[in-house]
């Protein structure tokens, strides 16, 4: 572990949050991109934005940093891709969405229904033999309630993949950064200068 930390170039969780054009084949071309270098996506997740025209594809991937920052860069040149950003080092926020079916006799509910609550889930569905929970939040948490759940039988689950928005404002953020930059430089050059 040690002399990896070393490197220049190591392999860490990425975040990528690409925002396209709402178009077919988007997200075939994107997810090309990452399978034809060899990266394994962790997750995905596409949805519509605030803007109809306009989706959000948010990708968890582990991979060499120089690498990665040259399939974003690459993304970007994509026709239908806008906007693509590695928030791994922003303030965001992550969330996981899961539905899962476990096995419930009614002699279990009650129990089962504490864990619910202490992971802030909801029982959105009963039947004889069973219940299906509906949970959010980050990944560990996701995992931490699958994990108190195994003992009493999963018989089923889906889920989201995650999705990431940073904290505030991010392009603010980023003009923030590039205004001090152009101030130093005359706005509007007058005749009289040339």
């Amino acid at each position: 572990m040690g002399s990896h930390s070393d490197s220049p170039s190591k392999r860490m969780r990425h975040v990528l949050s690409a925002l396209v054009q709402n178009q077919p084949g988007v997200l075939a071309h994107v997810s090309g991109m990452f399978s034809s270098r060899g990266f394994n996506i962790e997750s995905l997740a596409v949805g519509e934005t605030e803007d109809a025209h306009l989706s959000r594809i948010t990708v968890v991937v582990n991979g060499d940093d120089r690498l990665l920052e040259q399939i974003r860069k690459q993304l970007e040149k994509i026709v239908t891709v806008v906007k693509v950003h590695d928030i791994s080092t922003a303030d965001f926020v992550e969330r996981d969405l899961m539905l899962i079916k476990i096995d419930a006799s009614p002699a279990i509910r009650a129990e089962l229904q504490g864990l619910v609550q202490i992971f802030r889930g909801r029982i959105v569905d009963v039947s004889t033999d069973q219940i299906m929970v509906e949970i959010s939040g980050q990944e560990k948490k996701i995992e931490a309630f699958i994990d108190a759940v195994r003992p009493y039988g999963i018989r089923e689950l889906a889920r989201t993949g995650r999705i990431a928005l940073v904290r505030g404002d991010l392009a603010d953020q980023e003009e923030d950064r590039v205004e001090p930059e152009s101030a130093e430089a005359p706005a509007v050059v007058g005749h009289s200068s040339l």
